[in-house]
């Protein structure tokens, strides 16, 4: 937000009838002004003939309409629904221009952001709140403004993005890394020096796949407007992203591993060099591939190692625990559930105290389940190495 942006709206606070102009505020819908923007939008026919599923402009029009809403309100921070405004517009920049709209479509399409709140406010309002309505006029203008010019700044930065990824030498070197044809040590220590990163220095690797690679790519622009050095490698089903760590606090390394840590993909976050990158990517994509859909943020080994071990035993056609199903058929469907919800909860904590707690038993009846389920499955939860197969089994 430049400093007159700011200026003008705390220029309005504490000014008459500041209640009743957030009070218009709360009758706007955030679904209604999106149903009404995807109506308008789909007439233009650059969106109408896009990629852009539907659900993906509903989306960022959703987000786009309550970031605007909560920065018009009297008392909004505007310091923080700057930034808030400024990762929006970074959501839709770099997804539009991935998407090949046209610049001109696109700010049309922000455009029309002003003309149905505005349309929207004075169709909520009475006729008596005619002079609030003109004396807010200008700052809707210039918070819709605000936010079209950094959405045009990202989609134009996004652009020169992928112009660089389509013809630079740079990313024929990416791509040799991960090529059939496994590049020998003077070859990395040429790719090294011609891509930017250390050969032998230490290495952050994610992976995105299918629905998930957007977000990561959102991730990187992120990342690399803050300065961080990320490389990418798209592929058939999905992205990978690359960069140096240095383990430094605060530096722009570890800023982005932080930034990716929070996207929805398979992460790495050490790996020994170039050399080592194959495999940590194949690894990487090992993670992303056993994501789930109530997942939030990447799935590192530390998080998901018993899906992995899960995965790679019923590939190989071995079953972790049919043996445990079966004792547990033979139970009534109240047993079952208790037994299994006491074990799970045993397996959580690793503690009988907090585990009584969490399932609100005495330490007896809670000992007693333990017992019962040994008796059935051969299996005593409280001896590691054989608790391990259930951990993994129920992952």
């Amino acid at each position: 937000m430049s400093t007159n942006l700011s200026s003008w709206i705390a220029g309005t606070e504490g000014s008459p009838g500041d209640e009743r102009w957030d009070a218009l505020l709360d009758q706007l819908d955030v679904e209604r002004l999106s149903d009404l923007f995807l109506e308008r939008l789909l007439r233009i026919e650059d969106y109408a003939t896009s990629a852009l599923p539907v659900s993906e402009i509903r989306r960022t029009a959703s987000r786009s309409f309550d970031a605007l809403l909560r920065s018009l309100r009297h008392d909004a921070d505007a310091r923080a629904m700057e930034e808030v405004r400024l990762r929006q517009a970074m959501d839709v920049g770099v997804s539009r221009a991935r998407a090949g709209i046209p610049i001109e479509s696109l700010m049309t399409a922000i455009r029309l952001d002003f003309s149905i709140l505005w349309a929207e406010l004075t169709r909520l309002a009475a006729d008596d709140d005619a002079a609030l309505l003109v004396r807010h006029t200008e700052t809707v203008w210039h918070v819709v403004d605000s936010y079209a010019s950094q959405t045009q700044a990202t989609y134009v930065a996004e652009r020169q993005r992928m112009l660089s990824e389509a013809s630079s030498i740079r990313q024929g070197y990416v791509a040799a890394i991960f090529g059939q044809d496994r590049p020998g040590p003077e070859m990395l220590a040429h790719i090294a020096a011609e891509i930017g990163v250390p050969q032998d220095g230490p290495l952050g690797v994610a992976v995105a796949l299918r629905e998930d690679a957007p977000a990561l790519r959102v991730a990187v622009a992120l990342a690399a407007r803050a300065g961080g050095h990320v490389l990418t490698h798209p592929v058939a089903d999905g992205l990978i992203a690359f960069w140096p760590v240095d383990g430094e606090h605060g530096s722009a390394a570890t800023e982005t591993t932080e930034c990716l840590r929070g996207s929805r993909c398979g992460l790495v976050e050490r790996t020994a060099g170039l050399a080592s990158l194959t495999v940590a990517a194949r690894f990487a994509r090992e993670l992303a591939a056993v994501m789930e859909d109530a997942d939030v943020g990447a799935l590192t080994l530390e998080r998901s190692w018993t899906r992995i071990a899960r995965k790679r035993l019923a590939e190989a056609g071995m079953s972790v625990a049919s043996d445990v199903e079966e004792a547990l058929d033979r139970c009534g469907r109240v047993e079952r559930e208790r037994l299994v919800a006491t074990v799970t909860t045993y397996l959580a904590t690793g503690s009988v105290a907090e585990s009584t707690r969490r399932l609100f038993c005495h330490r007896n009846t809670l000992m007693n389940r333990l017992g019962r389920f040994t008796e059935l499955t051969g299996i005593d939860v409280t001896v590691p190495n054989q608790a391990a197969r259930l951990v993994v089994a129920w992952s």
